[in-house]
């Protein structure tokens, strides 16, 4: 029997006073089709993004420039990125999140074509930067239409199947960069450009903004941009993004193939397979974290997956193998599934009557992470050791901990089981 099938329920639309009937296509659950064609492009643009990632450094590096300006290569797109995410919500707002995470999909992928056409280390510099303006359009939006497209009691379960379109796209990319490799330096940019011209055309064709959303786009927010922050729920909610940028996408991407290869003496194709082992722990780990974040609420979820992360964070570099060391990979890789999930639900509980304004800035903190984690890490390792590089993502996973123990119980959503459709 298919893991798909249809689900129709009538709906109402508020300042309208119309009931729409709206078919629900599920992948074993009742989430909307939009969430389901969301993840379904998150997978071609990590399919994509695994692809070519590998071979960027070695593409800029024949260039023949510097260790830091190939750097800065990884850091261009991460950075526009930053910069671009503020403007991100005034964009949206006056074409609609289905059309700029269209077009910041296409965006990133002609981008990525004209890398493999580079000719200098500029141009390629130039593009990629460009790159980051489109990703961070799609990111934000795709982020604002997947919390608006369901209610609080689906939220975790729908963050869960959108992480897991990116997990399984990032564990299918490698293997098919490392044939595309082989044949040339520029291929994976052209098969990157593909895969986002096939997400841009299924968020045109597949994705619809929620009735009304135009409309509540161009009235005032009913709730300021001061409320949210001083909600404890999107407090966490940034801490934890924060966390997981600096941690998942910084001192563990940069420094663990170094533990692999310095102070396990294994094979630098280890750290890969290390990689992808925990890849595989968190997705399984994902629909039960979607579950229980709906089911039991955001805090406690929060509260054990930032347990997780934190432990195993700090023990990685303590490893005394290499099996010990894909052990803690993969317990960090259960938190991390945990901390895709709760922390997405609980930004959209706080934000909503906000606007995008605060996913927006959500999205900034944890690309902040991930810019000043692997940089501060590596300071840390060259000074004092490998232990106080993980010690710092550390930190920052135990203060998202205990700013989620913080959220008041009142405020903590969770549905019961007989709410759920059978």
């Amino acid at each position: 029997m298919s893991p798909f099938r249809v689900r129709r329920s009538v709906t109402g639309v508020h300042g309208s006073g119309a009931r729409l009937a709206r078919v629900k296509w599920t992948l074993g659950t009742p989430l909307p089709r939009t969430v389901v064609m969301l993840a379904v492009s998150a997978f071609f643009v990590a399919v994509g993004f695994g692809v070519m990632i590998p071979v960027l450094p070695i593409f800029a590096a024949s260039f023949g420039v510097s260790n830091f300006l190939i750097g800065l290569v990884v850091s261009a797109f991460a950075g526009m990125r930053l910069a671009i995410s503020p403007f991100c919500r005034r964009i949206s707002d006056r074409i609609g999140h289905r059309r700029t995470i269209g077009i910041g999909m296409w965006i990133v992928g002609v981008s990525s074509a004209l890398c493999g056409l580079a000719g200098s280390y500029t141009e390629l510099l130039l593009w990629r930067a460009v790159g980051g303006l489109g990703s961070a359009m799609f990111t934000i939006s795709a982020t604002a239409l997947l919390l608006a497209s369901v209610g609080p009691e689906l939220r975790g379960r729908a963050s869960g199947l959108y992480q897991g379109g990116f997990l399984l796209g990032g564990m299918t990319g490698p293997a098919i960069g490392g044939l595309l490799a082989a044949v040339s330096l520029t291929a994976p940019f052209y098969f990157y450009a593909g895969t986002l011209v096939i997400a841009g055309t299924i968020a045109f064709t597949q994705l619809h903004d929620p009735p009304g959303m135009a409309e509540a786009a161009a009235e005032a927010p009913t709730r300021s941009l001061g409320e949210v922050v001083a909600d404890s729920r999107f407090r966490a909610a940034c801490l934890m993004s924060l966390g997981q940028g600096w941690q998942s996408f910084g001192v563990r991407s940069a420094l663990v193939p170094i533990l692999v290869v310095g102070a396990l003496q294994s094979e630098p194709s280890w750290a890969g397979i290390a990689f992808a082992i925990a890849a595989v722990a968190q997705t399984a780990a994902l629909p039960a974290a979607g579950r229980a974040t709906d089911l039991i609420g955001r805090r406690p979820v929060m509260i054990v997956g930032g347990l997780l992360s934190a432990a195993s964070t700090l023990a990685t570099p303590f490893a005394p193998s290499l099996q010990v060391l894909i052990v803690l990979l993969c317990i960090y890789g259960v938190g991390s599934a945990a901390l895709g999930t709760a922390p997405t639900a609980a930004l959209g509980d706080a934000t909503k009557g906000a606007g995008s304004q605060p996913v927006a800035i959500y999205s900034m903190v944890g690309d902040i992470g991930a810019i000043v984690g692997p940089l501060a890490a590596g300071v840390l390792a060259d000074h004092w050791g490998m232990g106080a590089a993980f010690g710092s993502g550390t930190a920052i996973l135990l203060a998202g901990t205990v700013a989620a123990a913080m959220i008041p119980a009142r405020l903590d959503v969770r549905s019961p089981a007989r709410q759920e459709e059978q």
